[in-house]
């Protein structure tokens, strides 16, 4: 009996181990690829979690212009739940909120959620940061990717602001080359202290491509996990 306690009392004390840094270290978000458009033209995808100090459910919803790399016309929606999170669930269901309530927007943007990205490429999670870029290849059209995220910092604290943009190098099946820079360097994000390529996809035809980036955000209590995407016609 005294070694089932002891078991029991490590179990607790291994666990809390475990968790503790987790909340500290704020919350991290859970990204969902809700899929292109028929003509690869509108690109859709959520976000949710649970706020760290709250422990409210919370989620988002982005429909975005994959040409001008923008929001369509309001193409965004937020939604954070009025009570905690109950015991035993991991806040989901305020995902399928808003995707509820972004049905008419889908069906606005010819979005069914059964046309999501063609995977080109994902970072692991704990795999170290590619410091001299990414490579990958559509294996499909034949042509080969090298991805190379520059970002710039000034002030610290409460006072960071952060952007960044995205060198992409496209070499075609009959080696062709071509250089795009996908994102907005002229945007500054507070409180921004880092930026990885975290997936890229494809629409079906390859002809849209999206970028799917982690940003680590400073919070009070630590950092947070959230995602944003930078898109391109190639």
């Amino acid at each position: 009996m005294m070694m089932i306690k002891s078991a029991r009392r490590l179990c607790l004390g291994i666990a809390f181990l475990i968790c503790a840094p987790r909340i500290r270290a704020g919350d991290t978000a859970s990204f969902v690829d809700l899929g292109f458009s028929p003509d690869g033209g509108i690109y859709m995808f959520a976000q949710y979690g649970v706020l760290s100090e709250s422990l409210k459910p919370w989620a988002d919803l982005y429909a975005v212009n994959v040409q001008s790399n923008s929001f369509v016309s309001n193409g965004t929606i937020s939604y954070v739940h009025n009570r905690p999170l109950s015991f035993g669930t991991d806040g989901s269901g305020a995902l399928y909120r808003v995707i509820a309530q972004g049905a008419s927007l889908a069906s606005r943007c010819g979005v069914t959620f059964l046309n999501p990205g063609k995977p080109q490429y994902l970072a692991f999670e704990g795999a170290p940061l590619e410091s001299g870029g990414i490579d990958f290849r559509d294996f499909e059209t034949g042509s080969s990717y090298h991805a190379a995220l520059r970002a710039s910092y000034e002030g610290t604290g409460v006072q960071l602001k952060s952007s960044f943009s995205i060198t992409l190098e496209q070499t075609a099946k009959n080696g062709t080359r071509r250089t795009y820079t996908v994102g907005s360097p002229g945007l500054k994000r507070p409180l921004v202290r880092d930026y990885r390529i975290r997936r890229v996809v494809t629409s079906e035809s390859g002809a849209s491509m999206v970028f799917i980036i982690e940003m680590t955000k400073l919070n009070g209590s630590g950092v947070d996990i959230r995602y944003m995407v930078e898109t391109l016609r190639l």
